[in-house]
């Protein structure tokens, strides 16, 4: 089969690996199940999840940029539902720690990067759509697991007294049961994936020429990427995109339930859980495809700004005097978005930037942007809370400012990659 039919094929197997590696976003489930179980607070398996992926994108994308994706996709395959089993059967703090902090979030950085940036060499006539459809299963797995997690923590798997209410959650027979499918998906989807020939170009299609007073990007390793002040830029509005949405995604379960100006039943807050992937999902496919038209930079610029938006909806949504539960979710979806859109127009950004031929690799190092983020936003907003069941609305102001920072930052970067007239 010509390539130019079966990229079709690596797409579609890719986007099924990463409906697996994308339910790590449904973690305010997870989160509160564990936390009832153990007894402990556990918000830092998350962020450690987040905080490692760049360590094996790094890692991976230099082995996937040399020698192809299958093996690095089947290795994460192992790790990622590994860390899920491990977690699952021995249930301790230290479990959850290795299993879902590191071995989950080691496992999501290999495939993560080599489904995305691999399939993005594919398709350099569609870069931006691709990359949204890619990160979009990325997004789209917490959209279909946080219902089902629902139901196996606290129906299929829960143990009840007499009066059905549960005394037990079911949370380490999910994490045992997930182990298992994660494993079996990927590691079968990885023998569907290919090493790209260098500069691929799809029969019948011609780069378009580059625009006027915009400098022409060309493949830098990592070392070059790290020498370009663009680069910093770049990762500043990373930053500023991810802080957003991961700030949310860590607590948004219990942000509904706990927080007594919301106070919503389990099962509201799961459909928040769902809304916000949802429209993260949305915001990866539509705006990749968007700024294949407009340019990433004017993308970038509108989600952050939206983001924004959403941070203001749900900062005034939160009060005693002003409790709005529907200006609640319709923020969320805003912010979910927004972060959906970052993620989505990023593969194509960097590779507009610093060319297609080390893009795993450079991805990999952008993706510490994200990282940090994943580290700093549920830090905020667990430390800035006055009491257990208490948000700080304090702390929505904050990513506010995050936003704020990362639309100048797209100014910055407007400036820095005009050339400069004779």
């Amino acid at each position: 089969m010509e390539l130019k039919k079966r990229r079709w094929i690596v797409l579609i197997a890719s986007c099924i690996i990463n409906l697996c590696i994308g339910t790590a976003y449904a973690w305010s489930v997870f989160g509160k199940a564990w936390a009832l179980l153990l007894g402990v607070q556990t918000a830092i398996a998350f962020t450690l999840n987040n905080s490692v992926g760049p360590i094996t994108m790094i890692s991976g994308g230099k082995i996937n940029d040399v020698l192809g994706p299958k093996w690095v996709v089947f290795a994460g395959g192992l790790i990622f539902g590994g860390g899920s089993l491990i977690a699952g059967i021995f249930h301790t703090f230290t479990s959850l720690f290795i299993g879902y902090g590191i071995m989950m979030g080691l496992g999501m950085g290999l495939v993560y990067g080599c489904t995305v940036n691999n399939t993005v060499k594919l398709f350099p006539d569609k870069r931006g759509l691709i990359g949204g459809l890619t990160t979009m299963a990325y997004g789209l797995g917490s959209v279909i697991l946080a219902p089902v997690a629902r139901w196996m923590v606290y129906d299929k798997f829960a143990i009840k007294d007499a009066a059905g209410a549960v005394t037990t959650n079911g949370i380490t027979s999910t994490f045992i049961v997930l182990g298992i499918v994660y494993m079996a998906i990927i590691c079968i989807g990885a023998f569907f994936t290919i090493k790209v020939p260098e500069n691929y170009q799809p029969e019948g299609w011609t780069p378009p020429p580059p625009k006027p007073n915009v400098r022409i990007p060309k493949d830098k390793n990592w070392k070059e990427m790290l020498a370009d002040p663009v680069f910093y830029v770049m990762l500043c509005m990373t930053l500023s995109g991810a802080f957003c949405g991961l700030m949310l995604i860590s607590q948004v379960f219990a942000i509904a339930t706990d927080q007594t100006t919301f106070a919503m039943t389990s099962v509201a807050a799961a459909n928040i859980v769902m809304s916000l992937a949802l429209f993260n999902a949305f915001g990866r496919v539509t705006s990749g495809w968007i700024s294949d038209k407009i340019g990433r930079i004017n993308t970038l610029t509108i989600t952050l700004s939206l983001a924004a938006v959403g941070l203001l909806l749900i900062f005034s949504s939160a009060s005693a005097e002003a409790a709005n539960n529907s200006l609640f979710t319709v923020g969320v979806c805003m912010v979910g978005f927004a972060f959906g859109s970052t993620m989505g127009v990023l593969p194509g950004f960097t590779a507009d930037q610093f060319g297609s031929k080390n893009n795993t690799m450079n991805f990999g190092i952008m993706f510490i942007g994200f990282a940090l983020a994943g580290i700093l936003g549920p830090m905020i907003m667990q430390n800035m809370k006055p009491t257990p069941k208490t948000f700080s609305n304090a702390s929505y102001i904050v990513a506010v400012a995050f936003a704020v920072f990362g639309v100048i930052m797209s100014f910055v970067f407007r400036a820095m990659t005009k050339e400069k007239s004779n």
